[in-house]
């Protein structure tokens, strides 16, 4: 690596730390940095997940207190997100390469969708959290509803096994679905199986060979310090600026990689 390249390793990576610690949507950050620098995509993106899956793992201390609180969820979601994180690793490193590398710009286009609506779906969130305010505990909305969040987990699963930007805010939909009030338990619970979809992931790429070290090692660096930095002094950043912002890289990322399938 040049020092140009491990700098912009760092640079990005940190930067990524910061917008996961305060709002999500990092890796439409560091996936296209490595891709820039020529790697390949399928290796670029395990090592985007491998770097950004400490952090990620990180941010669940700043909701230890609440783990109690969402506990009995866990035998319902966490099966499926293991087997669902699997499926889609399995998927990524047994399909082709070129299948993957022409599904890119739809999946970074997908990803930037979500994280465009991110803020409806909070906004929504908050007034359910108003309404439903005398509501200490999740409040399920019935077996059915249940049945089908679990469904939706499954291949939110699969999609963050294989790629995974904006499963953050795909979990919350359905939490929101389910009946979750507690804007906090929901994002204990999302952190909690986001982190595990990511880890079973990095796993699988570690164990298949799918990761470029030396990036690996500066990528974690600078995201290490970013989630530091977030998590800090998110107070004083601006969440909007900083939306629109990775809303506009997502779109100009998208429209070059369409590009460069031509």
């Amino acid at each position: 690596m040049t020092w140009i390249e491990i700098l912009s390793l760092l640079v990005a990576t940190c930067a990524a730390g910061m917008i996961n610690a305060v709002a999500g949507g990092g890796t439409l950050i560091t996936f296209p940095i490595l891709i820039l620098f020529g790697m390949n995509p399928v290796i670029a993106n395990a090592t985007s997940t491998l770097s950004l899956v400490v952090g990620t793992s990180g941010s669940l201390y700043s909701f230890r207190s609440r783990l109690a609180e969402v506990k009995p969820w866990f035998a319902t979601f966490i099966p499926v997100s293991i087997v669902g994180g699997w499926l889609g690793s399995f998927l990524l490193t047994h399909g082709k390469e070129s299948t993957f590398a022409r599904l890119v710009p739809y999946l970074v286009l997908f990803a930037t969708a979500l994280f465009m609506i991110q803020g409806v779906v909070r906004r929504r969130v908050a007034h359910q959290l108003v309404m439903d305010a005398t509501h200490a505990q999740p409040a399920p909305s019935g077996r059915r509803h249940l049945i089908i969040a679990m469904i939706f987990q499954f291949l939110v699963s699969i999609y963050g096994g294989y790629f995974g930007a904006g499963i953050g805010i795909l979990m919350l939909a359905s939490l929101g679905f389910l009946g979750f009030s507690d804007i906090h338990q929901m994002n204990t619970l999302k952190n909690v199986l986001g982190s595990l979809i990511n880890l079973i992931a990095a796993v699988w790429f570690t164990v298949n060979g799918l990761i470029n070290w030396p990036h690996m090692a500066v990528m974690t660096v600078g995201a290490v310090a970013g989630y530091y930095l977030g998590a800090t002094f998110s107070q004083r950043l601006s969440q909007k600026m900083m939306r629109h912002l990775i809303t506009a890289i997502g779109l100009i990322i998208t429209v070059v990689m369409f590009w460069k399938l031509k």
